[in-house]
């Protein structure tokens, strides 16, 4: 049994029901990132685990012991919060110290421990500060501190970098996987930040409307996802319509032939899924699929291309070309060819489940 053991997790709130049956193990040492759009029950899944919502059904189990109800401060979890929660009237070293002394913890030991954590999160010289005399970097580091301090069984992060600009956002992330794995922490981390959740994680929980759609690796979901919402929500994907015509071919809805991986069961309606960075493409009108070209839109070391192909805009990646390389040359309205191996597709349901 993992550190941390979720079966059949629900909540409901009237007829409404925002978290439907979450079914997750996280093992000892492990991050684990729930993912998906505002409202999809992610957040209301880590309160119930961290005992500020109460379940309306299933169980959560912290190292095979059943805390579905019990109080917050009795279910050995650290909790960093998104807007950082911290007493703006004590001093950093109240602050983090404030479970300890919740928990009855000895001044000497309370003072010792509040040494240690500052230290992880590489406070020292800050003790006496009080929050408004901190950056916005400081202060989550301070509510990491509090979190650690109290040697939690089970971590847990609810969007802690939203409020950080991008460049200390990227900055702070690398230091919680660090010092996450450093320290072996059992960790369940909510974002609807994809990039942090594809960096940062050992494995992703995308959920929908109060439901797990797949539970993955950053790889597996990108490459292999498991339905059209899955798909769009990791990563970017081309999506076209139609169906499977004949072995390794695909007839989308304006009647173009497509390559599409040769298992597929001839007669098989669905969406070829290709991600941007598999389409190759060359101008001119040669083997390939005839395409237009909208636009480009150039990103320093890559660039987007836009293009219409069987009535549907889809879009390709690929490292900026040198300069004096025809693609250079390539303006709107352009005629190209785009090609793709079979197998780099996928073929999903029109509709997720």
């Amino acid at each position: 049994m993992g550190t941390l053991r979720l079966e059949g997790l629900t909540r409901r709130y009237g007829p409404a029901t925002v978290v439907d049956g979450v079914d997750l193990d996280v093992q000892q040492g492990e991050l684990v990132a729930l993912l998906g759009p505002s409202g999809c029950g992610k957040t209301t899944t880590l309160r119930m685990v961290a005992g500020f919502v109460e379940p309306s059904a299933g169980r959560v189990l912290i190292a095979g012991k059943d805390v579905s109800h019990a109080p917050p401060h009795a279910r050995d979890t650290g909790m960093v919060f998104q807007s950082y929660a911290l007493f703006p009237h004590m001093s950093v070293a109240q602050n983090v110290g404030f479970g300890l002394e919740m928990r009855k913890v000895g001044r000497a030991e309370r003072e010792a421990r509040v040494v240690e954590a500052l230290r992880l999160v590489r406070l020292e010289g800050l003790a006496e500060r009080l929050p408004r005399q901190l950056s916005g970097g400081q202060q989550q580091r301070v509510a990491l501190a509090r979190a650690l301090v109290v040697n939690p069984a089970v971590f847990l992060l609810d969007e802690p970098l939203s409020n950080l600009d991008a460049k200390l956002r990227a900055e702070v992330r690398v230091e919680i996987r660090t010092l996450q794995q450093r320290l072996g922490l059992t960790t369940l981390f909510v974002t609807h930040d994809q990039e942090e959740a594809l960096t940062m994680a050992d494995r992703l929980v995308v959920m929908e409307k109060g439901r797990v759609r797949q539970v993955g690796t950053a790889e597996e979901l990108y490459e292999r996802p498991a339905d059209l919402f899955v798909a769009n929500f990791i990563g970017r994907v081309n999506v076209l319509h139609g169906q499977v015509a004949g072995r390794g071919q695909f007839r989308a809805t304006d009647g173009t032939t497509l390559p599409c991986p040769r298992e597929a069961a001839p007669g098989l309606r669905g969406a070829l899924c290709l991600r941007p960075e598999k389409l190759r493409f060359n101008p001119g009108l040669a083997s390939g699929v005839p395409a237009r070209l909208e636009r480009s839109v150039y990103l320093g070391g890559a660039t987007e291309y836009h293009f219409t192909l069987a009535g549907t805009a889809v879009m390709a990646l690929r490292e900026t070309p040198p300069a004096g390389d025809r693609l250079r040359a390539l303006a709107p309205g352009d005629a190209v060819t785009l090609d793709w191996l079979g197998e780099d597709a996928r073929l999903l349901p029109d509709a997720a489940a």
